[in-house]
Protein backbone atom coordinates (compact mmCIF):
# COMPACT_ATOMS: atom_id res chain seq x y z
CA UNK A 1 0.00 0.00 0.00
CA UNK A 2 1.09 3.45 -0.85
CA UNK A 3 2.57 6.04 1.88
CA UNK A 4 1.26 9.72 1.32
CA UNK A 5 3.06 12.52 2.36
CA UNK A 6 2.59 16.69 2.36
CA UNK A 7 4.86 18.85 0.99
CA UNK A 8 4.82 22.46 2.56
CA UNK A 9 6.98 24.81 -0.25
CA UNK A 10 6.02 28.34 -0.83
CA UNK A 11 7.78 27.35 -4.38
CA UNK A 12 6.15 24.59 -5.42
CA UNK A 13 2.58 26.14 -4.99
CA UNK A 14 4.26 29.43 -6.79
CA UNK A 15 4.84 27.25 -10.35
CA UNK A 16 2.06 24.97 -9.89
CA UNK A 17 0.01 28.03 -9.45
CA UNK A 18 2.08 30.18 -12.65
CA UNK A 19 1.76 26.60 -14.71
CA UNK A 20 -2.14 25.96 -14.11
CA UNK A 21 -3.74 29.47 -13.82
CA UNK A 22 -6.90 28.19 -14.81
CA UNK A 23 -6.61 25.71 -11.83
CA UNK A 24 -6.44 28.56 -9.29
CA UNK A 25 -2.95 26.33 -8.79
CA UNK A 26 -2.89 24.45 -5.69
CA UNK A 27 -5.69 26.86 -4.06
CA UNK A 28 -6.43 28.28 -0.70
CA UNK A 29 -6.60 25.15 1.98
CA UNK A 30 -4.94 22.80 -0.53
CA UNK A 31 -1.80 21.34 0.34
CA UNK A 32 0.71 19.60 -2.15
CA UNK A 33 1.35 15.95 -1.78
CA UNK A 34 3.34 12.88 -2.93
CA UNK A 35 3.20 9.07 -2.50
CA UNK A 36 5.37 6.55 -2.86
CA UNK A 37 2.58 4.78 -5.62
CA UNK A 38 3.72 4.75 -8.99
CA UNK A 39 1.63 7.06 -11.50
CA UNK A 40 2.49 6.99 -14.88
CA UNK A 41 2.67 10.91 -16.10
CA UNK A 42 1.55 11.76 -19.37
CA UNK A 43 3.08 15.56 -20.38
CA UNK A 44 0.85 17.90 -22.48
CA UNK A 45 3.12 20.79 -22.00
CA UNK A 46 3.29 22.02 -26.09
CA UNK A 47 -0.62 21.14 -26.07
CA UNK A 48 -1.21 22.95 -23.07
CA UNK A 49 1.00 26.17 -24.10
CA UNK A 50 -1.29 26.04 -27.42
CA UNK A 51 2.04 25.04 -29.67
CA UNK A 52 2.82 20.80 -31.05
CA UNK A 53 5.15 21.89 -32.76
CA UNK A 54 8.67 20.59 -31.79
CA UNK A 55 10.99 23.66 -30.14
CA UNK A 56 13.52 23.30 -33.28
CA UNK A 57 10.95 23.56 -35.65
CA UNK A 58 9.26 26.98 -33.67
CA UNK A 59 11.78 29.02 -35.11
CA UNK A 60 11.41 27.84 -38.54
CA UNK A 61 11.26 30.56 -41.80
CA UNK A 62 7.95 31.32 -43.27
CA UNK A 63 6.95 33.27 -46.37
CA UNK A 64 4.37 35.02 -44.23
CA UNK A 65 5.99 35.36 -41.28
CA UNK A 66 9.72 36.44 -42.49
CA UNK A 67 10.37 40.32 -42.42
CA UNK A 68 13.49 41.11 -44.91
CA UNK A 69 15.64 43.81 -44.59
CA UNK A 70 18.54 45.20 -46.63
CA UNK A 71 20.73 47.53 -45.21
CA UNK A 72 23.77 49.45 -46.64
CA UNK A 73 25.71 52.96 -45.74
CA UNK A 74 23.39 53.96 -43.22
CA UNK A 75 20.87 53.14 -40.23
CA UNK A 76 17.76 51.41 -39.80
CA UNK A 77 15.41 49.99 -37.76
CA UNK A 78 14.37 46.56 -38.59
CA UNK A 79 12.56 45.75 -35.43
CA UNK A 80 9.95 47.92 -33.22
CA UNK A 81 7.75 45.48 -31.79
CA UNK A 82 7.51 43.54 -28.64
CA UNK A 83 8.45 40.03 -28.36
CA UNK A 84 11.06 37.85 -28.84
CA UNK A 85 12.45 37.59 -32.42
CA UNK A 86 15.00 35.29 -34.19
CA UNK A 87 17.22 37.71 -36.58
CA UNK A 88 19.61 36.21 -39.44
CA UNK A 89 21.26 36.73 -42.19
CA UNK A 90 25.10 38.01 -43.48
CA UNK A 91 27.22 41.32 -43.38
CA UNK A 92 29.46 41.90 -45.56
CA UNK A 93 32.69 44.48 -45.69
CA UNK A 94 35.12 45.47 -47.59
CA UNK A 95 38.09 47.50 -46.64
CA UNK A 96 37.29 51.59 -46.54
CA UNK A 97 40.94 52.81 -47.25
CA UNK A 98 41.86 54.77 -44.51
CA UNK A 99 38.85 54.58 -41.85
CA UNK A 100 37.93 51.26 -40.03
CA UNK A 101 34.84 49.78 -41.38
CA UNK A 102 31.61 48.68 -38.71
CA UNK A 103 28.77 47.54 -39.19
CA UNK A 104 26.61 46.47 -35.29
CA UNK A 105 23.24 45.61 -34.29
CA UNK A 106 21.95 48.07 -32.07
CA UNK A 107 19.10 47.74 -29.60
CA UNK A 108 17.91 51.26 -27.90
CA UNK A 109 14.76 52.25 -25.73
CA UNK A 110 14.67 55.49 -27.64
CA UNK A 111 17.35 57.18 -25.21
CA UNK A 112 20.41 54.69 -24.85
CA UNK A 113 21.59 52.94 -27.15
CA UNK A 114 24.03 49.42 -27.02
CA UNK A 115 25.75 47.63 -29.53
CA UNK A 116 24.89 44.13 -28.93
CA UNK A 117 26.38 42.66 -32.27
CA UNK A 118 28.24 43.47 -34.81
CA UNK A 119 31.82 42.97 -36.59
CA UNK A 120 34.49 45.62 -37.32
CA UNK A 121 36.90 45.92 -40.28
CA UNK A 122 40.33 47.70 -40.21
CA UNK A 123 41.05 50.03 -42.50
CA UNK A 124 45.12 48.23 -42.96
CA UNK A 125 43.15 45.06 -43.19
CA UNK A 126 44.59 43.07 -46.81
CA UNK A 127 41.19 41.13 -47.29
CA UNK A 128 39.24 42.17 -50.20
CA UNK A 129 35.71 41.47 -48.74
CA UNK A 130 34.63 39.78 -45.28
CA UNK A 131 31.43 38.20 -44.99
CA UNK A 132 29.54 37.15 -41.54
CA UNK A 133 26.75 35.01 -40.87
CA UNK A 134 24.40 35.78 -37.86
CA UNK A 135 21.26 34.50 -36.20
CA UNK A 136 20.34 35.25 -32.81
CA UNK A 137 17.23 35.83 -30.69
CA UNK A 138 16.22 39.47 -29.41
CA UNK A 139 13.69 40.68 -26.64
CA UNK A 140 12.39 43.59 -27.46
CA UNK A 141 9.91 45.49 -24.56
CA UNK A 142 7.39 48.24 -25.20
CA UNK A 143 9.59 51.05 -26.71
CA UNK A 144 12.81 48.84 -27.72
CA UNK A 145 13.78 48.95 -31.23
CA UNK A 146 16.83 46.81 -32.77
CA UNK A 147 18.47 48.93 -35.49
CA UNK A 148 21.08 48.25 -38.21
CA UNK A 149 23.79 50.36 -38.75
CA UNK A 150 26.30 50.32 -41.24
CA UNK A 151 28.53 53.16 -41.39
CA UNK A 152 29.48 53.93 -45.39
CA UNK A 153 28.49 51.56 -48.20
CA UNK A 154 31.53 49.18 -47.45
CA UNK A 155 28.89 47.31 -45.36
CA UNK A 156 26.03 45.59 -45.95
CA UNK A 157 23.55 44.02 -44.30
CA UNK A 158 21.19 41.35 -45.33
CA UNK A 159 18.84 39.22 -43.71
CA UNK A 160 15.61 38.76 -42.15
CA UNK A 161 13.65 38.59 -38.71
CA UNK A 162 11.08 36.05 -37.65
CA UNK A 163 8.53 36.73 -34.25
CA UNK A 164 8.93 33.60 -32.31
CA UNK A 165 7.18 34.59 -29.15
CA UNK A 166 4.89 37.01 -28.03
CA UNK A 167 6.43 39.42 -25.07
CA UNK A 168 4.86 37.21 -22.64
CA UNK A 169 6.53 33.98 -24.04
CA UNK A 170 3.23 32.64 -26.09
CA UNK A 171 5.04 30.69 -29.03
CA UNK A 172 3.97 32.59 -32.66
CA UNK A 173 3.79 29.57 -34.97
CA UNK A 174 5.51 29.59 -38.47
Amino acid sequence: MASEYFINSQELENKVRDLLPSQGGAGAGFDLSASTQIIPIIDLTESAEGSNVRQDLQTAISFTKATAFDVTGGSSTIINNTGYFRVFGSISLRPNPGADEEATFDLTDGATTKKVYGINLPASSNISVNTFNYDFVVFLEAGDSLIANSLSTASHFIGSTRQIADISGSLVNP
